[in-house]
């Protein structure tokens, strides 16, 4: 009799042990990888998260396979862009027949959704390209941007976990607290505040306002960081940059692809060659999915720099967080633009000395 009330005794302790029903993770699948890590840093370990885009591959062009409609199957959440982003995505959730994902149900969260787009066409017209209808779609490559994403993916986890809200939020604005830390550095943040910086961020009129209060030299963060390259021309070989190179203040000129989609030609390399040469464009920034023998040529008959870095979380070994991406974006520029600039001293330096001993 002992031994059984003994036995007992230990299957209810074990029983105690094992993690309630309450308890249960949230299943989330996400397109790109971006948006998997702001769910981790916002669910944490409330949630199991999985992307259907790897790190270094292009989101416009994934087949949609089984075991993609797989992973959507069970998913109690999935976090797309909500543009014409990621097309194949319907396709994926309709074969997963789960209907707690399928767009304005309370298991699908857009992305995109409160974000300014950029780019809007003025119209329809196939022959420009692969011309995305609502406004450029590569939204990630804004932090402002990312506040808002992570707040729309925050809604969602309350959504189909109220439980779990009061976590979410807190999370949240921990998330979002970095982000500008990040972007703007702490004492410009402490000074000013994120409601008054965000705003002048958002319409280009950051830079000027510090200036014209004697407060640019307490600028830190990514957007000090950037101070250096901020004006600057390059080409870029897609038009996926353009919320990044308007926050940051670079001036895009020309792309490798003659237009979005459209693979370049033996003539427009050619042309983009000598506009290089005629304005003095020294870096080009090109994402590491698309091919490299174009901007290596380029590179080749210019002397232009290629930055070649991944548009997303994962896209290279090391960049674990949506923080390290950027910080491996604005670096990279850094040092190229830095590099071009020491190269052009050195030429002017060298020709100088020519032009001196000419006299001599």
């Amino acid at each position: 009799m002992k031994t059984k009330q003994l036995l007992l005794i230990l299957v209810m302790a074990a029983m105690l042990a094992l993690p309630l029903a309450s308890e249960a993770t949230v299943r989330v699948v996400t397109t790109v990888q971006d948006y998997a890590a702001i769910v981790r840093d916002i669910g944490k370990d409330r949630v199991e998260v999985e992307a259907i885009v790897v790190g270094n591959a292009d989101a416009h062009f994934i087949k949609p396979k089984p075991s993609y409609a797989i992973m959507l199957r069970d998913a109690d959440l999935f976090v797309s862009t909500g543009l014409d982003l990621e097309l194949w995505a319907p396709v994926l959730v309709n074969k997963a027949g789960n209907r707690k994902i399928i767009d304005g149900a309370e298991g699908y969260v857009s992305a995109s959704h409160g974000v300014e787009l950029l780019e809007k066409p003025a119209s329809m017209d196939r022959s420009a390209g692969d011309v995305h209808i609502y406004g450029n779609p590569h939204i990630t490559t804004s932090p402002l941007n990312i506040t808002v994403v992570a707040r729309n993916i925050a809604t969602g986890l309350c959504k189909v976990d109220p439980e779990g809200c009061d976590a979410y939020k807190i999370n949240l604005d921990d998330f979002n607290d970095r982000v500008a830390r990040r972007l703007y550095g702490d004492r410009l943040l402490e000074i000013l505040g994120v409601e008054v910086l965000d705003p002048l961020a958002r319409s280009g009129r950051l830079v000027p306002f510090l200036e014209e209060h004697g407060l640019l030299g307490e600028l830190g963060g990514w957007l000090g960081d950037a101070m250096p390259f901020r004006g600057q021309k390059l080409v870029c070989y897609h038009k996926n940059w353009i919320y990044f190179t308007t926050l940051f203040g670079l001036s895009v000129v020309d792309f490798v692809e003659p237009k979005p989609g459209i693979p370049p030609t033996a003539r427009h390399v050619a042309e983009l060659v000598k506009r290089i040469e005629d304005e003095n464009i020294r870096v080009l920034l090109t994402a590491n999915y698309f091919e490299r023998r174009k901007p290596e040529l380029i590179a080749e008959r210019t002397g232009i720099i290629p930055v070649v870095v991944p548009m997303s979380v994962g896209g290279e070994v090391g960049v674990e967080s949506y923080f390290d991406l950027v910080d491996l974006w604005v670096g990279r520029l850094r040092d190229a633009f830095s590099a071009e600039g020491e190269a052009s001293k050195h030429g002017h330096h060298e020709k100088e000395s020519h032009h001196d001993g000419h006299h001599r």
